[in-house]
């Protein structure tokens, strides 16, 4: 009997490619979304899969939760509000689907014993501005008055929670903090930087930088990523830890700008503007992000083998198809 698994968020950009993943190494695959913020069109590769099984709901659901993590053997918990934007504009429900929802995922799984991964992100770093940021560096964050920290607030305790129920030895917990996952089937409507810039460039607009530019990140393909955490999921011994995944080619905003209208060939502008303009007064950016994945390499070996530039053209090529339609 092949491995049954549960991916909550399996609709959205990470989750439609964890999916695929899953699929191809023989599981049969329950997805559980809302479609708020996934779209099933990112299932369309295997939307015939004999072992998909699709349920739009949401993890608020209890029944249909409890319904699912019963059936299935392994849950990774994807769902989440994710993108910038999005939760600015939505922060009461961001905070609901990621603490309510998160914890009716963790007492689920804490009923029937059943392990579970749980995907967070370098959000809860806050406004470090070291680099690299290592798993048990301190979580700096903002006021209450600057919505952002909502977001990484909400996660920080998604992961206090999951780690004290894996203490409590009621079921096995891993934890990993994304950075800046980029690739194929990702939307720029949520403020994702990469596909937003892309758009611009293949469509003559002005590649809108915010801020000064100077701001720093490190962008990890969907590829890579999906890769980790299937290592991670088959790896038992990274039970009640929390591994950084990560690229490790650090790049500015002006520089990301830059490159792509090179790769895009493109005769667009850079155009400056100013944080306050985009969100407004109380909004807080971090200068740099950059994660030691040390941790990750040595529980499952794994380094990202996707460079920036393929990473680059990679969304170029997706972007293209979606723009010329």
């Amino acid at each position: 009997m092949s491995l049954r698994v549960l991916i909550t968020g399996g609709a959205g950009f990470i989750g439609s490619h964890l999916v695929e993943r899953m699929l191809h190494d023989g599981a049969t695959v329950y997805v559980l979304d809302n479609l708020s913020t996934g779209r099933i069109e990112n299932l369309n590769p295997v939307r015939q899969h004999p072992k998909l099984r699709f349920v739009e709901g949401s993890i608020l659901d209890d029944v249909v939760l409890h319904k699912l993590v019963g059936t299935c053997q392994h849950v990774i918990h994807l769902a989440a509000a994710v993108g910038v934007r999005y939760i600015l504009d939505n922060p009461l429900e961001s905070i609901m689907t990621n603490v309510v929802g998160t914890e009716k995922v963790l007492r689920a799984c804490s009923e029937f014993e059943k392990p579970l991964f749980l995907a967070s992100t370098s959000e809860v770093y806050g406004i470090q501005s070291k680099a690299p940021l290592r798993e048990e560096d301190n979580c700096v964050l903002g006021a209450t008055s600057v919505s952002r920290w909502s977001y990484a607030c909400s996660k920080a305790l998604d992961e206090f929670m999951a780690l004290a129920y894996h203490q409590q030895g009621k079921f096995p917990v891993t934890i990993a903090r994304l950075f800046n996952t980029v690739g194929p089937r990702q939307s720029a409507a949520y403020g994702m930087v990469m596909p937003r810039f892309v758009d611009q460039a293949l469509t003559s607009h002005p590649l809108t930088v915010f801020g000064d530019g100077t701001q720093t990140r490190t962008f990890t393909h969907v590829r890579d990523l999906i890769e980790a955490i299937m290592r991670l999921v088959a790896t038992p011994t990274t039970a009640g830890q929390v591994y950084n995944i990560g690229g490790q080619e650090e790049i500015s905003m002006h520089e990301l700008a830059r490159r792509i209208i090179a790769r895009t060939g493109s005769t667009s502008a850079i155009e400056f503007i100013p944080l306050n303009k985009v969100y407004n007064q109380n909004f807080e950016d971090m200068p740099r992000r950059v994660p030691d994945t040390t941790r990750l390499y040595t529980a499952t070996h794994f380094r990202p083998t996707i460079s920036l530039d393929q990473i680059m053209d990679d969304v170029i090529a997706d972007r293209k198809a979606i723009v010329s339609l």
